[in-house]
């Protein structure tokens, strides 16, 4: 079981940034974004160039590089991804319990929309992850609310701005033991990251209500970015390993020097879940699956 500590004067700058995203620039500079404090408002953004210590919040609107006066969302801004596509970035992310898409000519923003609108689902619909495959298709993975917090991909129209739902198909819901230990009807998963190496598809998702001690992160592979999706047996990054509660939803991304990390939020502490703590660990690539690099997980740090 995790041990109760004190938390440093150091400690005090911890980031609280929860499901957190780090995006990389042409420069080397990293960007991160998540579910801010500020979150019926809209996403700060911070920057780093060594992934440990970060600077900001450097959003072009006061912090923000986004915010419900030129995007769609009125309240709950939640889980962004940001990428780029020629000169232009795009943030993909939650608000109202429905996801958009906004675009700036900078990772600070201003992201947003010519019109003030939501990409169109049959449902609620949240966590969006883009994922552009080596055939330059684009996918939208993203969670839908039904029956249970439950992942879904769909192919995405040529210009990112909406999804084929007669492409929409059922990834992952949650099934085992460790994906809902509190036994709930409403079962969660959540967060999905994927990537393609060789043949293998690989998704990084999170599993348990974001309030449970036992949230974690998970994995599973296909052969096709429709699936089947294989799951692994046990979590791989979780209480247990980390040391930490509360331990998900985050983003997988490859560093400056071509390593594997992935960045997630942790409990505030064993007692108190918000504000979560933004953390990284480096991911290590073995036998089919990804593992966590000892000594590699820290916080990250405001100056």
């Amino acid at each position: 079981m995790p041990v109760e500590v004190e938390p440093s004067s150091q400690e005090q700058n911890i980031l609280t940034e929860a499901d957190p995203t780090i995006f990389m620039d042409t420069d080397s500079t990293y960007y991160l974004y998540g579910t801010g404090s500020q979150s019926d408002k809209g996403f700060l953004v911070y920057h780093s160039n060594d992934l440990k210590t970060w600077e900001g919040p450097v959003g072009r609107n006061g912090g923000f590089c986004l915010t419900g006066e030129t995007s769609f969302g009125t309240m709950g801004f939640w889980a962004p991804q940001v990428m780029k596509r020629n000169d232009t970035y795009y943030m993909f992310y939650t608000a109202n319990e429905q996801i958009a898409v906004a675009m700036a000519s900078s990772p600070q923003g201003p992201f947003s929309q010519n019109v003030k609108k939501m990409i169109e689902m049959p449902c609620k619909a949240i966590d969006p992850y883009v994922f552009i495959d080596s055939d330059g298709k684009a996918y939208l993975y993203h969670v839908r609310l039904q029956n249970g917090n439950r992942i879904f991909v769909a192919e995405m129209t040529d210009d990112l701005m909406n999804v084929r739902e007669e492409t929409a198909t059922e990834c992952i819901s949650a099934t085992e033991e460790w994906e809902n230990t509190q036994h709930v009807t409403w079962g969660v998963t959540e967060g999905p990251t994927v990537l393609h190496i060789g043949d293998t598809y690989y998704m990084f998702y999170s599993a348990n209500d974001f309030r449970n001690i036992d949230y974690a992160v998970g994995i599973a592979t296909a052969s096709s970015p429709y699936g089947p999706w294989i799951k692994s047996d046990y979590s791989v990054i979780n209480r247990a390993n980390i040391g930490r509660y509360g331990t998900g939803h985050g983003d997988m991304f490859k560093d400056a020097q071509g390593h594997w990390n992935y960045v997630f939020h942790t409990h505030n502490s064993l007692t108190e879940v918000s504000p979560r703590k933004t953390a990284l660990v480096e991911m290590i690539q073995d036998a089919g699956t990804f593992t966590i690099k000892a000594g590699s997980f820290y916080y990250l740090y405001k100056k």
